[in-house]
């Protein structure tokens, strides 16, 4: 709408605008306790995730040249396929075959839904895929290089860490892809309104990711999700008047259901493992009681 195809630069906008608000809210206004972290963690952490932040976000953005913003929510719908795939093959998650089939289903939907796109649009999909796999790889990592040292970053943390790295990240292609192109045009001016509106915008779903995960639990936020891929393809079919065919939908609606019953199986896990420490600690517990009954017995 704008005409304004430089997706390395926005995205350096947002992060330099995140980078900023969190260090006010953490440093200033003390909203958030700054988790402490080491020059060595940070380095062989934050660093690597921050790397992969910075591609993901880059080629997602770049993504929406090439592909309509309802086609981009249907690929994103193999994010629990890539997450799954790089868990496994990191040995953070354990091989099931009905787990894979559940992820070959959901495969099959989204690929339902490509053969379905009025333009479809071969490197944009290629954009998209790689974002979805650096996206994956880096909550993978998330789990590896920071949950397993029981480091646990919220949005705004994770933003006052993250993205002044991610912003460095970007800065050395943008120097060299985007600056000499943005240099000659001259009829270029920065908007405050569109961008700030746009860099509050990508401020605000982090703050709203950290608030609805502490009122209620991620697979709300996993669900909340789902509603909102079918929104926004919605609203692009409404109000930007993309295509969305028929194939397009039933291949997304396999896709859907793949992914709600992957979220509900990850909820019955998630209540078994609840259930089995609620178990063992009564018995400790009741293990705890009956050793000191036994002991003032003996003591009478």
């Amino acid at each position: 709408m704008y005409n304004w195809p430089f997706p390395i630069s926005l995205t350096m906008i947002h992060m330099s605008f995140c980078a900023s608000l969190a260090f006010l809210l953490i440093k200033v206004f003390k909203v958030v306790e700054p988790v402490s972290m080491s020059r060595d963690l940070y380095l062989s952490s934050v660093v690597p995730i921050g790397a992969l932040y910075s591609l993901s976000l880059w080629l997602s953005n770049s993504a929406y040249i090439y592909l309509s913003v309802s086609f981009i929510q249907m690929l994103k719908a193999l994010m629990p396929v890539a997450v799954y795939s790089i868990g496994v093959l990191f040995k953070k998650e354990g091989y099931k075959n009905d787990t894979m089939v559940n992820m070959l289903s959901i495969s099959f939907g989204v690929a339902i839904a490509a053969y379905g796109e009025a333009k479809f649009d071969t490197w944009g999909v290629i954009l998209q895929l790689g974002a979805v796999a650096f996206e994956a790889t880096r909550l993978v990592m998330i789990q590896i290089l920071l949950t397993s040292k029981g480091i646990t970053l919220n949005p705004i943390t994770s933003l006052y860490y993250v993205a002044p790295c991610c912003f460095v990240f970007l800065l050395v292609p943008w120097v060299f892809v985007e600056y000499p192109v943005l240099k000659e045009t001259s009829s270029f001016h920065f908007d405050f309104v569109v961008f700030g509106t746009n860099s509050i915008c990508a401020f605000a779903l982090n703050l709203a990711v950290f608030l609805l995960v502490g009122k209620t639990s991620a697979l709300t936020m996993n669900v909340a999700g789902v509603v909102k891929d079918w929104l926004l393809i919605a609203f692009s079919w409404s109000v930007i008047k993309d295509t969305v065919t028929p194939i397009n939908l039933f291949g997304y609606g396999l896709a859907f259901l793949g992914v709600a019953y992957y979220n509900h199986s990850k909820l019955q896990a998630l209540k078994a493992k609840e259930a089995q420490k609620k178990t063992a600690q009564a018995d400790e517990e009741g293990g705890r009681l009956l050793e000191e009954r036994e002991g003032e017995g003996s003591g009478k």
